[in-house]
């Protein structure tokens, strides 16, 4: 734990990370110091170059307050986004500005007993080709699907680490403090602090991938649940269809909505003849939703029918969820986010059809402007979340 004046001025960058621009008195009362010990601790980070004067705030009828912002370039992060098939890397500023290429590999979870081993050396890879200190690298975020026990460090869904938490393990091979979390609950996290969540106090947030996700944004913060893992949106079991979902149960949300199964029922429907753009699905997941949602945004009939399907059924879970959280809005993001007002009308007819019409008529669905980065996003903020700790 750092001393007492350091943790003071990580809060600082804290908060200017998240707000961008605020004034002495707006960070005074976040930080919960007096004035003056803020006025003083914002000159010592000046002088250390790591926050930057940026004028003053527009007028309020008196005198005009000097604002703040963090330095970019004096603190970075390493944001880890995976999902079942696919892991991203980047190296981040505080500006959530990609300051290395997004390192994009091929990672089955499902099949991979050695995935941390091959995270950590393309981390340190990355790392090391950006000249980048490991000195001003505030940590790791790694976002990940499964149950993720945030307090423990472990994943009880993915991974092997021989009796080490993921943290234990990942810190003892790239030498930077490791934060883990589920991939949804990032996404959440990202949409809270950056995007469509803001200044919102009730959000459900869909991130719709290979499974169908979902962070809960509660009373203004993330909801996890007992112990943790709230938010399993992709397992509520909505159908008789006898189809066994990933989890080991039948007729979940997963099994006729997500990603993966939209681009099954693509293949099937091209090889009994339906007419189409598509010629063939690419075997790899990631191919075949671009390929689907790209022919949907060009017009085609039989790609738009694919993703009105999943989104009527993601629609209906939702009905559920609306009706015990009566939520402020339902923001849809993550990969599929990229399909855009695609899913509006589908979704909306479901809610519409299934909800009690005062229940859901202040609820509005929105379209994620953070996309497929969200999760990259997310795990940055999960270690700024953590600044003061580390």
């Amino acid at each position: 734990m750092p001393g007492k004046n350091l943790l003071y001025r990580r809060k600082i960058l804290r908060q200017l990370y998240f707000e961008n621009i605020l004034s002495c008195s707006d960070i005074s009362e976040r930080i919960d110091r007096s004035i003056p010990v803020t006025t003083k601790m914002l000159a010592e980070l000046i002088g250390a170059g790591a926050v930057l004067e940026t004028g003053y705030a527009p007028s309020t009828g008196g005198r005009r307050p000097q604002t703040y912002a963090i330095k970019p370039d004096i603190i970075y992060v390493v944001a880890v986004a995976m999902d079942q098939f696919v892991s991203r890397i980047a190296i981040m500023d505080m500006h959530n500005r990609f300051v290395t290429p997004v390192v994009k590999f091929d990672l089955p979870l499902a099949d991979a007993y050695d995935a941390l081993d091959l995270v950590s050396q393309k981390i340190n890879e990355l790392v090391g080709a950006s000249g980048i200190e490991k000195t001003v690298i505030a940590g790791v975020g790694i976002g990940m699907p499964g149950f993720v026990d945030i307090q423990k460090g472990l994943n009880y869904s993915f991974f092997e680490t021989r009796q080490q938490s993921i943290v234990e393990f990942m810190e003892g091979r790239v030498g930077i403090p490791v934060f883990i979390d589920n991939d949804s609950s990032l996404i959440a996290l990202a949409e809270l602090r950056f995007g469509a969540a803001k200044k919102k106090r009730n959000a459900m947030v869909i991130n719709i991938g290979w499974g169908i996700g979902l962070g809960l944004i509660l009373n203004a913060g993330l909801f996890r649940g007992n112990n943790g893992f709230a938010g399993e949106f992709s397992h509520m079991p909505l159908f008789s269809n006898g189809k066994i979902c990933s989890c080991g149960k039948s007729g979940c949300l997963e099994t006729e909505a997500s990603l993966a199964v939209v681009s099954e029922k693509a293949q099937a429907g091209l090889n009994n003849g339906k007419i189409s753009v598509l010629e063939r699905i690419p075997e790899n997941y990631e191919q075949a939703s671009d390929t689907i949602i790209n022919a949907a945004a060009k017009g085609d009939k039989f790609s738009i029918e694919l993703l009105s399907e999943s989104g009527y059924n993601i629609g209906r879970a939702a009905a559920i969820l609306i009706h015990v959280l009566n939520p402020e809005v339902i923001i849809l993001s993550g990969r599929g986010a990229s399909a855009g007002k695609l899913w509006q009308a589908p979704i909306q007819q479901a809610i519409n059809e299934h909800c009690i019409p005062r229940l859901a008529e202040k609820t509005s669905i929105e379209i994620s402007s953070l996309g497929h980065q969200a999760e990259l996003i997310g795990a940055a903020a999960l270690v700024m979340e953590n600044y003061e700790k580390v």
